[in-house]
């Protein structure tokens, strides 16, 4: 038996259209008007039976739909000015058991200010979508190439040169060194250089999240688990990251109970989302860093070894930026060309003052706090050369502030009255921090005054206390 509109009442199938399209029109192959509904007849201003077998052309203004019931070519979403403003029509061609009989054309909007209204109503759904995809688009790509890693000193051209000779491999990676020295570049680079390239490159930090999160996270959970699981369920990084890299941030962080589930992973090649019923065959590659000593780890008892030996396959140190002082000048260059974009400047440079400056000091927190220094330097900076005056405080100071002749000695022998008072210490290393800032500025008193972060009339005062010229 067969359905159709042969069942429904004329006056429902009118009415459905009427509902379907606000405002429609029908012509047939000459150009004539066949049928057009009370909604477009209220916007024209006419009643329809003084329209019907009429040409379009000479019922709408500016109508196209004859020419789309000859050529057969829908135009959609066209502007057709109308009675002193312009609409939104989309005209589409009608074709019966293959024959080209008429066209169809209907009204999006009457008006600039019906589209202008519906915009409003859109645009921040839209831009709320852009935004998610943007963000897990660029989520699950790599952002570095071995061309950003910068460097020539020896010790760091040997780990590079092994991260790109092993990159184009399948095997697991294990980034050791301290925090701020660049694991994550590396791990970036490893991934774009290989032939998973074109697949997702999934990050995630195992210090950052909570235990109870870090399964779900890693794993994905199904519809049901707990209380509170999306409907659906939801995918973990593991089935993110299939055909890909996943690169495990801080593994040295991740609970004990955790890393029993990620050694299953790693040797099954497979994951089990929480609540799930059956395992996912999944095509990883694993690249995993830490800043800790994962041997010594082992032997208190807090790093599995099966693990360790599961991660330790390819193993690359990357050293600190304290025994590399010579690539110093080239990652400064590299990091102001970053800050350039970030602040909307253009030409920004150290003089030869800071860059001996930089090289002298032992950069505990590595890449990470040189980028932190040269940041602030650009925000105090007024011109395009940055200098000693725009250094933090304990970069621009010596690490003694007193000459051999004015260091005080303590003898435990002598009597108390030998010990320099607290007061006197203090007004010692006043002195000196003066006369370093002043030999710094080349005897200028407002940049020593800067350097010093005190007022030019105070530090006037100062000198004319000490005695100093």
């Amino acid at each position: 038996m067969q359905f159709g509109f042969d069942y429904l009442p004329y006056k429902w199938l009118e009415e459905i259209i009427n509902l379907a399209a606000e405002r429609i029109v029908v012509v047939d192959s000459n150009g004539l008007i066949r049928y057009i509904n009370s909604g477009y007849c209220d916007f024209l201003g006419i009643k329809a039976e003084d329209a019907i077998n009429q040409p379009v052309q000479n019922i709408i203004e500016n109508s196209r739909m004859h020419i789309v019931a000859k050529s057969g070519q829908a135009e959609l979403s066209a502007i057709q000015p109308i009675k002193g403003g312009e609409m939104i029509a989309n005209r589409y061609p009608l074709f019966v058991e293959g024959e080209l009989v008429g066209a169809v054309g209907t009204v999006l909007f009457r008006n600039q200010q019906e589209w202008w209204d519906y915009s409003k109503k859109i645009q921040p759904l839209l831009e709320e979508l852009n935004y998610y995809k943007l963000n897990y688009e660029n989520g699950l790509k790599s952002k570095y190439k071995f061309s950003d890693i910068i460097g020539t000193s020896s010790k760091f051209m040997l780990a590079k040169k092994m991260a790109e000779k092993i990159s184009v491999s399948n095997s697991a990676v294990l980034l050791t060194g301290e925090s701020g020295t660049g694991k994550e570049l590396f791990a970036h680079a490893i991934h774009q250089n290989s032939s998973r390239e074109q697949f997702p490159f999934v990050r995630i930090n195992c210090a950052s999240i909570p235990e109870h999160l870090l399964e779900s996270e890693l794993f994905g959970y199904d519809e049901g688990a707990f209380t509170g699981a999306k409907k659906g369920g939801k995918r973990g990084k593991f089935e993110l990251a299939n055909f890909g890299t996943i690169f495990l941030d801080e593994i040295g962080d991740m609970p004990l109970s955790m890393q029993s589930k990620l050694l299953r992973v790693l040797q099954e090649g497979e994951v089990e989302r929480v609540g799930g019923q059956k395992p996912k065959t999944i095509d990883v590659r694993i690249i995993a860093a830490t800043h800790r000593n994962l041997e010594k780890m082992i032997e208190e008892g807090t790093f599995r070894q099966d693990l360790y030996y599961r991660l330790n396959v390819i193993k690359l140190e990357i050293p600190p930026l304290r025994e590399r002082k010579e690539d110093i000048p080239y990652i400064a260059t590299y990091l102001l060309k970053k800050l350039e974009k970030k602040f909307h400047q253009h030409g920004i440079n150290l003089t030869n003052r800071v860059i001996s400056k930089l090289q002298q000091h032992n950069w505990p927190g590595n890449i990470r706090e040189l980028e932190n220094v040269l940041e602030r330097a650009v925000n105090v900076l007024e011109g395009n050369t940055i200098d000693i005056v725009h250094l933090p405080l304990y970069l621009r100071e010596n690490v003694h502030f007193l000459s051999e002749k004015q260091k005080v000695y303590v003898d435990y022998n002598n009597h108390s009255d030998s010990f320099p008072t607290l007061k006197e210490t203090l007004s010692l290393v006043e002195k000196q921090a003066i006369i370093n800032a002043l030999q710094l500025s080349n005897g200028n008193k407002l940049e020593a005054s800067k350097l010093l972060g005190i007022g030019k009339t105070s530090l006037y005062d100062k000198c004319k206390q000490y005695n100093i010229k």
